[in-house]
């Protein structure tokens, strides 16, 4: 099939646009352009400086061959080049941004775990302890209230709140929410008190997350922006999430401390258990008023001023403020004239079409791809030891300060191989980390489950339940662990990125949400081993969805992306069943030597022509 060549180039300038706006403007055209964005925004005071930031943005590394009346001086050209050989050499006001939205994320992770060691007394506490199924099914529901607030509220609310209020305001929103209600759950008398407390906090949960990695990307100067968080470029994308994902993971971690340490208080263990999770985030409620707000909100709000006093703040110099504003303003610009006039509802409902134009089964098989791995994340069985490893292992014979002591391990191993992810998210890719982890995952969670059938008075019964717990947790956290979230945020195209994160996060928050409220259930009526039977069995299902229909992203630009999802689903399904399946049997069960090269399913140098009649044909 023959390219087109007006296509390819169509696509090949927008990506270039993408990856910077201003690339290929003659100097005269930028400065013509610079004038007229001064004098309507109110910035001709600044216009010097905007010249000078609009010519280092437009070529970024040719700063010091700008000649005439907007050469650099000597201050500004040191500046930049410490972008480059001192990039850590920020403004204290950006590190305190990035600390403040790190402890955003620890409190995320300790509100999750607040209730694994309280679930050792506070049921009983409000007479729901028993092993009756309605007992069982209302502390089930009280763990997972906060994902069913963060699934159904938060997650949606977050949008509006930072309309109205800006990063900042969401944050600082969003956190009052987090310490007010783990005070409130400590301080209930009755367990409807408790689970209306638990549905407020996962309000906070939920705009916090969807808020907190954005405000430190918009805060961050591009030169380490992928180190800290994210770029709008597709390649930095994992930053942002791993960063979250990593700071989560170490929040889990004090919040298995915190039910350690507050274990042996009689009568009120619990309260300080659920209570414990305050302690961040007064910090976060606090510091986020000597944060700046982000640029970029202001810049959509047209408060340009504003906007550059932020700058001023989170730059080491006004040149670099007068970059920053104007290349951040050509973004803006571009990514209106991709999202179009489609409000945030339609573009929700896009998600879903099948063949209404011809980028919807591209954007459709982005959401099908980012709900499985999504919901995958749940089905591998990670939140039956976040939620509940202490009454597992209680119920498997340890003692409450050995199932504490026993649960501290798990956190401490989540947070521990958490770190690994910065190097094999992009090494091995997100597709062949998933299908690795997954059947690790199975075989030793039905490991864990086989060993409490070791009689409960030898001591290798719960040191081997315990060992293979953690060897489940070594293998989720630096592959299951990062990847779905990374994966949702990256394959969504620009303009139905923010929607389609949405409803990912959703969709994994309301499959926690179930999975918290079904398991105290399923261990009383299948026990121990019957539970996680089938939590590994889940493992298989969830290998195989992603076998299936999720592709690799891995190092993709975005018009290869495009062409990654404009193939049709039953086209991957095929040539993974029938080509890729017997080629790797042959080449690695069977150790045929004329296995030859897997015939790779994507052609990267074929153009958008063919993902058209790829579209033709699937409709």
């Amino acid at each position: 099939m023959k390219s087109n060549p007006t296509r390819v180039n169509l696509n090949s300038n927008l990506e270039a646009k993408i990856k910077n706006p201003l690339a290929g403007i003659s100097e005269a055209t930028l400065l013509d352009q610079v004038e007229d964005f001064a004098t309507r925004q109110g910035l001709q005071t600044i216009l010097p400086l905007l010249r000078k930031g609009a010519l280092v943005a437009r070529d970024p590394t040719n700063y010091e061959d700008i000649t005439g009346a907007n050469a650099l001086n000597g201050s500004e050209i040191e500046a930049l080049r410490d972008e480059v050989l001192h990039k850590w050499r920020q403004p204290i006001a950006l590190y305190i941004t990035v600390v403040i939205c790190s402890v955003g994320a620890a409190v995320q992770g300790w509100d999750q775990t607040g209730s694994n060691g309280a679930n050792l007394t506070f049921p009983d506490y409000f007479h729901i302890g028993t092993s009756s199924t309605r007992d069982s099914f209302l502390v089930g529901l009280i763990n997972a209230a906060p994902y069913i607030g963060s699934a159904f509220i938060g997650c949606w609310f977050s949008d509006p709140l930072n309309s109205f209020f800006g990063r900042r305001g969401t944050i600082f929103v969003s956190a009052n929410f987090c310490l007010l209600s783990v005070l409130g759950t400590a301080f209930t008398q009755t367990w409807e008190q408790c689970l209306i407390c638990r549905l407020l906090l996962g309000v906070g949960m939920g705009a916090k997350a969807s808020t907190v990695p954005i405000f430190t990307a918009e805060n961050s100067p591009a030169s380490i922006r992928g180190a800290l968080v994210m770029s709008y470029e597709l390649l930095a994308l994992s930053a942002q999430d791993l960063n979250w994902q990593m700071w989560t993971a170490f929040g889990i971690f004090l919040g298995f401390c915190a039910n350690l340490v507050v274990a042996d208080v009689p009568k009120i263990s619990w309260r300080l258990q659920f209570g414990s999770a305050f302690i961040p985030a007064v910090p976060l409620v606090l510091g986020i008023y000597f944060c700046p707000e982000s640029p970029r909100w202001y810049m959509k709000k047209g408060r340009y001023q504003k906007a550059y006093d932020s700058l001023i703040r989170l730059r080491n110099n006004p040149v670099q403020a007068a970059r920053d504003i104007y290349y951040i303003h050509s973004q803006l610009e571009l990514e209106a004239e991709i999202i179009g006039n489609n409000n945030y509802l339609s573009r929700f409902f896009e998600l879903f079409t099948i063949a209404s134009s011809p980028s919807s089964p591209r954007v459709r098989r982005a959401t099908v791809a980012a709900v499985t791995v999504m919901t995958a994340q749940q089905l591998c069985g990670i939140n039956i030891i976040a939620f509940y490893s202490s009454t597992i292992f209680f119920d498997a014979g340890a003692t409450p300060r050995t199932a504490l002591f026993a649960s501290f391990g798990f956190g401490l191993i989540n947070f521990i191989f958490a770190w690994p992810a910065i190097w094999t998210i992009d090494t091995y890719g997100r597709r062949s980390l998933l299908l690795f982890t997954f059947p690790n995952m199975a075989w030793s969670l039905l490991a864990a489950g086989l060993c409490s059938l070791i009689p409960s008075s030898s001591k290798a019964h719960l040191g081997l339940m315990a060992l293979f717990i953690y060897v489940f947790a070594m293998f989720y956290s630096p592959g299951e662990g990062p990847v779905p979230f990374t994966y949702s945020a990256e394959v969504f195209p620009l303009s139905h990125r923010e929607v389609g994160m949405g409803l990912a996060v959703a969709v994994n928050l309301f499959w926690a949400a179930v999975l918290g409220i079904t398991l105290l259930r399923m261990l009383r009526v299948f026990g121990i081993l019957g539970a996680f039977v089938f939590y590994a069995g889940l493992n298989v299902v969830a290998f195989c969805m992603i076998f299936l229909f999720v592709p690799e992203t891995k190092q993709r630009t975005l018009e290869e992306l495009d062409y990654v999802f404009g193939v049709p689903t039953r086209t991957h399904i095929y040539y993974q069943l029938f080509k890729a399946l017997p080629w790797w049997v042959n080449r690695y069960v069977l150790f045929s030597r004329n296995s030859g090269p897997l015939e790779p399913l994507y052609q990267f140098e074929a153009t958008h022509s063919q993902v058209d009649q790829l579209y033709a044909n699937d409709k």
